[in-house]
């Protein structure tokens, strides 16, 4: 500010700097304007910044990625092994069970649970509509060839329908209104493919589900 104001008192008295003299503003070194424009000239990095994923499992049916901001392969292979399960238990959902692409994302105990799942709907005659979002992903461990993603997950944007009418059912389940914790014990197979080989849930109050509040 006090170097705008010296030019401007220069420019109203009609004085101005000589040639061989160049103005230098009396609150700056001599040399502050070339050190100003040299560090200016340096590019700043920029940090990386998270991505945000949409994939269309079915007919308006949509899992929604919130991406880290710069994983490693290993992490993106596990977040992609993760959300195309997710996706495809929906699928085999609205499919009518005749979908059934997401076992081959699982194995061990993870391979019974997930059936029973879809089952479960099926038994019931429900279908869904809807988004899910998955957010706050992070490998917390990895030992060798086994490894646990974190996921914090909203389905808030689902809603339960029976499937024979297409509506959606008078009395919505509680996953469909709080975000909940799951953790997934993730293996790496001799073919160096990422699978799902258990799944844990944590619901409210739990204080791993406490962290997906936002």
């Amino acid at each position: 500010m006090r170097a705008v104001t010296a030019l401007t008192l220069f420019a109203l008295t009609g004085c101005s700097p000589s040639a061989a003299q160049p103005f230098t503003p009396i609150d700056l070194p001599a040399d502050a304007g070339s050190q100003a424009s040299s560090q200016q000239a340096v590019p700043t990095p920029e940090a990386p910044t998270p991505k945000v994923e949409t994939v269309q499992v079915a007919p308006g049916v949509r899992v929604v990625v919130e991406w880290p901001a710069a994983p490693d392969q290993d992490t993106t292979e596990m977040i992609n092994a993760f959300r195309d399960l997710q996706g495809g238990m929906f699928k085999a959902v609205v499919t009518g069970g005749r979908d059934v692409a997401y076992l081959e994302i699982v194995e061990d105990k993870a391979v019974k649970d997930v059936n029973s799942w879809v089952q479960e709907f099926l038994d019931q005659r429900r279908s869904v509509r809807g988004t899910v979002r998955l957010y706050a992903l992070d490998v917390g461990s990895v030992n060798g060839s086994g490894a646990e993603l974190k996921v914090c997950m909203d389905e808030s944007g689902m809603r339960l329908l029976d499937s024979v009418t297409g509506k959606a059912v008078p009395r919505q389940p509680v996953w469909t209104r709080k975000p909940f914790f799951q953790s997934a014990g993730m293996r790496r197979g001799d073919d160096g493919v990422w699978r799902i080989a258990l799944l844990r849930n944590a619901e409210l109050p739990n204080e791993r589900a406490k962290g997906c509040l936002r």
